[in-house]
């Protein structure tokens, strides 16, 4: 049974941090890509991070570069985490762990984030 389990979103204020943490079990953790998406209210999904151990790639949306932080830990235990700093009113959103390879896609839970200005 695969879980995704999210947590760490809360209220923050405009240029707080937050930590989000993304508890996996049931896959292969370093077979799959880890990123965290993220949806406002009445926006479409963006992808703001992803992690591929795979190919040993990064990518950041341009939104959050230089203020977010991914990493991953697969030894102690399999989790995903999101530094968050310097956090902006606009970054307000539900955010959601993903693991996807070639043949599966899983999601967690989601955490809301909520940034006061």
């Amino acid at each position: 049974d695969v879980q995704l389990q999210a947590s760490g979103g809360g209220l923050v204020q405009a240029g707080g941090s937050l930590r989000l943490s993304c508890a996996v079990s049931g896959i292969t953790f370093d077979d799959y890509a880890m990123s965290w998406i993220r949806q406002a209210p009445g926006k479409e999904r963006e992808v703001v991070s992803c992690t591929s151990k795979s190919d040993g790639t990064t990518y950041y949306a341009d939104s959050v570069k230089g203020r977010f932080t991914i990493s991953s830990d697969s030894k102690t235990e399999n989790a995903v985490f999101l530094q968050m700093n310097s956090l902006k009113p606009e970054d307000t959103a539900v955010y959601y762990c993903n693991a996807h390879s070639n043949w599966s896609d899983y999601w967690g839970q989601g955490t809301l984030v909520t940034v006061s200005s």
